[in-house]
């Protein structure tokens, strides 16, 4: 676990063209046996995607260029420990739903169930063995991931760094980039320049 800690950033990458690969070479059985389940998963890929980047970018505005000197527990971070992750998933999720494949969706959302909740432990003790105390005290009153919100708390003003800021923005929109790719893929099927090896539903 501690491994993909270290290079979670480009094992998820290679993991993302493994997925891309899997969506070209593959039939979508269900576009043919339930037209109106493929437009159903169109509709919450749109809504997901939606919340995944104003939440990514609704938690930027309040980490970025602070997560290393002091804890953060306004605004998401006060109704969940890990709002960027919370938001990921349903990013990652809705990435599932743009291929308008169940099992694909469902891999997407079963491989972050698998490998991420090991990732927030491992952050956690670095947050207990930075913050001590507070840290411990923030675990006890707000949730790891599903938010409570009830807890919301944000303060009048907050001063964002811009420089910092505006790179996590960019983080933030590769999902609809990733929902744009699968689009032109969809479009290049048309020509069966790709060949089909498989189908999935």
């Amino acid at each position: 676990m501690e491994f993909f800690v270290r290079h979670r950033t480009r094992l998820s990458q290679l993991w993302g063209l493994a997925f891309i690969a899997l969506y070209v070479l593959s039939n979508k059985i269900l576009a043919v046996r339930s037209p109106v389940s493929e437009e159903a998963l169109s509709a919450v890929a749109c809504v997901l995607l939606g919340l995944a980047t104003v939440g990514r970018l609704w938690c930027a505005q309040y980490i970025a260029g602070y997560k290393l000197d002091r804890l953060v527990t306004e605004g998401p971070y006060s109704i969940c420990r890990h709002p960027l992750y919370l938001f990921s998933f349903l990013g990652a999720v809705g990435v599932g739903c743009c291929t308008k494949s169940i099992v694909l969706t469902l891999l997407v959302a079963l491989s972050f169930a698998v490998v991420y909740p090991g990732v927030m432990a491992s952050e956690e003790r670095d947050l207990i063995a930075k913050f001590g105390d507070e840290y411990r005290q923030y675990m006890k009153e707000v949730p790891a991931f599903f938010p409570k919100f009830s807890h919301y708390s944000e303060p009048k003003e907050y001063v964002v760094v811009p420089r910092v800021f505006r790179r996590e923005v960019f983080d933030a929109a590769w999902f609809i980039w990733v929902a744009g790719i699968f689009e032109l893929v969809e479009i290049t099927e048309l020509t069966h320049v790709c060949p089909k090896l498989f189908g999935l539903y």
